[in-house]
């Protein structure tokens, strides 16, 4: 989710910079994204990394407790059975059923609220005292908003956790293995997909997971991300649309 945040961020900047850099030398012009509007336009990233985060947490929580919490840590666990789960849980996150307590509203993206604090809430938030930068940064979150909030970037970001949860999968079944040969050697299995591991085990081998691909310098991962075709063609499509040349015109005007 961060990364495709702040693809979708750096692209629409840039299409600013661009138009600003056209634009120079023009007499009237004032810039669309000057310095100071682009620092506290990307310090929005910070929502995320907060209040977005914290709720992306206990809601991941509730829908764990939902999908496993009546399973013994004792009980053993197939691969194919952990990528069930892992699926129910993803369901349950990423598609909540509408109620009170569901972030969806109206037809905006599920996962849209953790990403970009919601107009509303700008607005408030920064209600007294608005300056021209302010102006000028609220304009840009409510554009980058309708792109959260587009079918396209729903597809992209799904495709970005797919692939995620594809390659942790891809991971975990290497700690299956073992399993897997010590049971053929006793004849009790045939396939990757009858061995299990208790609860009690997966869940740190899963901890670790997590921690080594986050700490991983360069991040392959975040470079596989970055590296689809899906990704930069949305990206593609985002600074074109912010730097064509009927913007420029509208804003010489």
């Amino acid at each position: 989710m961060l990364v495709v945040l702040l693809r979708v961020q750096l692209n629409i900047i840039g299409g600013y910079i661009y138009l600003d850099n056209a634009a120079v030398g023009k007499n009237g012009t004032t810039p669309l994204a000057p310095p100071d509007v682009q620092q506290q336009y990307l310090s929005s990233i910070e929502h995320l990394l907060g209040d977005g985060l914290n709720e992306l947490i206990t809601v991941v929580k509730k829908a764990v407790q939902n999908v496993i919490g009546s399973l013994s840590l004792k009980q053993s666990v197939s691969l194919q059975e952990l990528e069930k789960y892992l699926g129910e849980i993803r369901e349950q996150v990423e598609h909540p059923c509408n109620s009170s307590e569901s972030v969806i509203i109206a037809n905006k993206s599920p996962l849209c609220w953790y990403l970009i604090p919601d107009e509303e809430a700008t607005l408030t938030s920064q209600a007294s005292g608005l300056t021209e930068k302010d102006l000028t940064t609220l304009r840009i979150l409510n554009e980058t908003r309708d792109m959260l909030e587009s079918t396209d970037f729903s597809t992209v970001l799904n495709s970005c956790l797919n692939r995620g949860f594809s390659r942790l999968l891809d991971n975990m079944a290497e700690f299956f293995k073992p399993m897997e040969e010590a049971m053929t050697q006793n004849g009790k299995i045939n396939s990757l997909s009858d061995a299990k591991l208790p609860l009690a085990k997966i869940i740190p081998i899963i901890n670790g997971q997590i921690h080594s691909t986050c700490s991983e310098t360069p991040s392959h991962f975040v470079q596989d991300l970055l590296l689809m075709d899906q990704v930069k063609d949305f990206a593609a499509n985002i600074y074109e649309a912010f730097s064509s040349p009927q913007q420029l015109a509208m804003r010489i005007q």
